[in-house]
């Protein structure tokens, strides 16, 4: 079966939607106010906001079809809207965008305070209620709004030395007494580390925020957290304490080179401000008078390598006022750099998210136990193990077992990823690490007590990640496609620890570029990780900034240092803003990064050496592609040249700044940048190509056409020879996939184009390797780095590199959402949509649902008895294209009755074999018949 792909929006459908405006009967209008209301990338009523300059978005009501003006008040208390706005009016705006509304009034300074409401206006024009008031509450914007001083204990001077004799700090426990005379009505804590760290106020946890604040190039920036903790506030005397440990800034994650100034102790910088019932203030900073101890029950912590938690050196009460800290040391203290930015954090800490408790234990073994938890995960067990004082639990993890059920840990090389607890007494220890965390499935205990019998009880999983929202939802008729969808969201979620890694659980665990860039839109349709890649974005803007030439690492933040880059890897910061315009219609992020796309593409240009447009520079290849002609480490690269790879994807980045630009109204580099791609495109062609686009070299590969045809570097009549060629090369593979980390995301997208939909469900729903169900036939429960990681036959994969949780592959993920189900955007934000469901392979059903940022999208179909169903459910404020499979020559049914009964839909024309229809914003079940 043959499908045309419909992404597009002729002038006709244009017309279209206006005679839908024209025609559609007044509706009864209850003039409800919108809700959701939310700045910047998505932030709901937010205190410690980064954003001065934030943009406005909000939802519309099920009943309200359409905006066509709206109006924005803004003020510095609740009681002056909505009218006396003393910050910002923006008079009524004729417009029927709701998302991303640019903030116009005065400059916004740290700490303030902003109350704002909105209303519409529909089609009828009539206005709406206002909405509930929201805000947001800015935190320190700049370096001298801190008057505290970094402060902590000098822990190098010890010079433990772990793995790799890299240096490691013991954790500082540290604290500051403090006393009120007056009552507080709100209280402030700005606070954040050199390390990471857990607060704690009279005894309280402030948050229950995992290793804040996060990792960003600390040698440009360090993000700041705030905490409203006015509730915690005590008269009289009260207590602030902080746990501190290295984290990614001065552990071995860092790699030894000084790049974060690990080779120094970890510090904190906070600072407590306090406003009194009689409007008076005060401020608690950190300070040389605070006290602290290494002496504390955690007496090592690493993210690689696991934690030591002695209970025999527990301080009960230690963050109580109560507390005895005369024998605490003074603590030293460090100045506020201006070179390093201190800055709120723009994204959400990472959070426990999910408890596993359906746990088996797998053996029992001469006072040792293993337990499966059922899934590879990425978190920390919690402990409850009968224990004798004295005795040490030995704590490992495994993502999978060895054929005679022992653990597999090789893939995670030097990473001892393990944690021992010292018992302080007889009985059950309770126990979950705190400044670490793995990647498992499998958990083995040893050193419990021995007249104890193992019960599953006594592991529970805590699944841990950066904290966003369920964005969308995908399932079908087909159980292992369904094991493929909740293998690719726990690879998402698994991997996104407050930046994107590449993998979990062995010494690596870094951001990754070009693994990134080819996950973004599968993972914005699951997860809404529209703040978590803004807020990469930026430490990718500031790392390249230390390179003049324009240069983008292969890992954000570049612990490597290796002054290289890579075709596919650095191209992520083109790739990914452009992605996340077309999701979000968030055009700020675009302009955000308009220059550092920019430099990128001058870095290609650096790289042009002999040939005209063709760069030499390094490339890390069709990564992990099968099959390679080269054995073992150099057959990690595939057989696709990367002088072809370089040349496809500076090409791309050009054409994509050229669309940028045209979307931001920069004509002269839009078309600069337009005229450079062709050329590029040209010289592709010319270098790599025959007279009959053919691959000028003996090993053929998919990827080499591939990049060609989905890039659009061809001409016409080429592209059609390439495509035919790339036919070739599929059936010459039996229809499996011979792609690595570049190929395999454009695969789908390119056979979808050709209108090859049946070819692409073959290869979907293949069994064998290489293919996405082969490692579901071998157990997996997440992605896989490589096509065969593992096999129930021959075993691991003797390479070094072997994660079972690496999310690339799950790129597929998209083409999922967007065809099997239908759901796609025609414009930015899915302000208009396409619903095109294409059924296939063994699929008799599939649905998925997607929030949207005007609201859910909604398509679920199925095949039954000659019969096609399918129901949709469009936002208010957009319009859909809907394509119904059946058959033309017979009538399609709409809720039950004829298509000409409905004033919000109008027949298109129809194709062989599809129907098309233009709707407005409704729920709608249609059904057409197949044969």
């Amino acid at each position: 079966m043959k499908q045309v792909s419909f992404l597009y929006f002729t002038k006709k459908h244009l017309l279209l939607l206006l005679c839908l405006g024209i025609f559609s009967c007044k509706q009864e209008n209850k003039n409800l106010s919108p809700f959701e209301l939310t700045v910047s990338e998505g932030f709901e009523n937010p205190k410690g906001f980064y954003d001065a300059t934030p943009t406005f978005s909000w939802k519309l009501p099920e009943n309200i079809k359409s905006q066509t003006a709206y109006s924005i008040v803004a003020a510095s208390s609740p009681d002056l809207l909505p009218n006396n706005p003393d910050v910002w009016k923006s008079g009524k705006i004729i417009s029927d965008h709701s998302i991303f509304i640019k903030y116009e009034g005065p400059n916004l300074v740290s700490r303030q305070k902003v109350y704002w409401q909105v209303k519409y206006w529909d089609s009828q024009e009539q206005p709406s209620e206002w909405s509930e008031i929201a805000n947001f509450e800015l935190g320190l914007l700049k370096n001298n709004d801190w008057k505290a001083h970094w402060i902590g204990i000098n822990t190098a001077k010890d010079s433990i030395k772990g793995v790799r004799e890299f240096l490691m700090h013991r954790p500082q426990y540290l604290r500051k007494v403090f006393e009120l005379t007056t009552d507080i009505t709100s209280a402030r804590l700005y606070i954040t580390a050199k390390g990471v760290f857990d607060v704690h106020l009279n005894g309280n946890d402030v948050s229950n925020d995992v290793i804040p604040p996060g990792w960003t190039p600390y040698d440009k920036r360090i993000e700041t957290i705030t905490y409203d903790v006015t509730d915690l506030i005590e008269s009289g005397q009260n207590t602030l304490a902080v746990e501190l440990a290295s984290g990614w800034h001065s552990g071995r994650i860092s790699r030894g080179k000084a790049l974060y100034d690990n080779l120094a102790s970890p510090k904190i910088l906070c600072q407590l401000e306090l406003e009194s019932i009689d409007g008076s203030k005060k401020i608690i900073v950190s300070d040389k008078s605070w006290k602290g101890t290494a002496n504390g029950p955690i007496r090592l912590a690493g993210i690689y390598d696991g934690e030591v938690y002695d209970a025999n050196l527990e301080m009960p009460d230690w963050t109580k006022t109560s507390f005895n800290d005369k024998d605490w040391k003074s603590v030293e203290t460090e100045a506020i750099m201006d070179s390093v930015k201190l800055e709120p954090k723009r994204h959400n800490t990472v959070k426990q998210k999910t408890i596993i408790d359906d746990v088996t234990i797998v053996s029992v073994d001469n006072n040792s136990a293993i337990f499966n938890l059922g899934q590879n995960m990425v978190g920390v067990p919690k402990l409850k193990v009968p224990m004798k004082k004295g005795d040490t639990l030995k704590i490992r993890f495994s993502e999978m077992l060895l054929s005679d059920g022992t653990f597999y840990t090789t893939n995670y090389r030097s990473a001892r990823s393990t944690d021992y607890y010292i018992a302080a007494k007889d009985g059950i220890a309770e126990y979950t690490p705190k400044f670490t965390f793995h990647g498992f499935q499998f958990v083995e205990l040893r050193g419990f007590d021995q007249n104890a019998k193992p019960s599953s009880d006594w592991v529970q999983g805590l699944v841990q990640h950066s904290n966003f929202k369920v964005n969308g939802t995908f399932t079908s008729s087909h159980k292992k496609l369904n094991q493929l969808q909740s293998n690719i969201t726990w690879g998402l979620r698994d991997n996104f620890f407050d930046v994107p890694t590449d993998c979990p659980q062995r010494d690596e665990r870094l951001g990754w570029t070009g693994d990134a860039q080819v996950i973004s839109p599968t993972a914005m349709f699951n997860y809404n990780t529209h703040a978590f890649w803004t807020a990469w974005l930026q430490s990718m803007r500031e790392t390249q900034s230390e390179h003049e030439n324009g240069l983008i690492p292969f890992i954000v933040p570049d612990v490597l240092q290796n002054n290289n880059a890579s075709s596919g890897w650095g191209d992520a910061c083109v790739i990914i803003p452009w992605d996340i315009y077309n999701i979000t219609g968030d055009v700020t992020v675009l302009e955000d990064s308009y220059e550092s796309a920019k430099k990128w593409v001058g870095y290609y240009e650096s790289k042009v050496k002999k040939k005209p447009y063709i760069p030499i520079m390094h490339s890390f290849g069709d990564w992990l592609q099968p099959y390679p002609s080269k054995s073992l480490k150099k057959g990690n690269r595939g057989d696709t040249p990367k002088e072809l790879i370089n040349t496809a994807y500076f090409a791309h980045s050009a054409h994509l700044i050229s669309k940028i630009a045209g979307v931001l109204g920069k004509t002269d580099d839009e078309k600069e940048y337009k005229n450079l791609y062709k050329a590029v495109a040209n010289a592709f062609e010319n270098e790599f190509f025959d007279e009959n686009a053919r691959f000028k070299q003996d090993k053929q590969t998919q990827t080499s056409y591939l990049l060609g045809i989905y890039f659009d570097l061809f001409k016409p009549e080429s592209k059609i020879k390439a495509q035919n060629h790339l036919l070739e090369e599929i059936k010459k593979a039996d229809y499996h996939l011979g792609t690595g980390f570049l190929g395999t995301p454009i695969l789908p997208k390119v056979l979808d184009d050709m209108g090859e939909i049946d070819l692409m469900y073959k290869i979907l729903f293949k069994e064998t390797y290489p293919s996405w169900f082969y490692s579901i036939n071998q157990g997996a429960t997440t992605m896989w780095e490589r096509w065969n990681s593992y096999n129930k036959e021959e075993g691991y994969n003797p390479q070094s590199m072997n994660s079972l949780n690496h999310y690339a592959y799950g790129a597929i993920g998209q083409w999922m959402y967007e065809r099997i189900a239908g759901i796609a955007p025609l414009e930015p934000g899915y302000k208009s949509i396409r619903i095109a469901p294409i059924p296939g392979g063994p699929l008799t059903s599939a649905e998925a649902s997607y929030h949207s940022p005007y609201g859910k999208i909604s398509s679920a179909w199925k095949k039954e008895n000659g019969s096609f169903y399918l129901n949709v459910t469009v936002p208010p404020n957009t319009t859909a294209i809907i394509n119904i499979p059946g058959n033309t020559e017979k009538e399609i049914k709409v809720n039950g009755g004829n298509i000409k009964d409905y004033q919000n839909i109008r027949m298109m024309d129809s194709q062989e074999g599809s129907f098309e229809v233009l709707v407005r914003p409704g729920t709608y079940s249609f059904k057409s018949n197949l044969n």
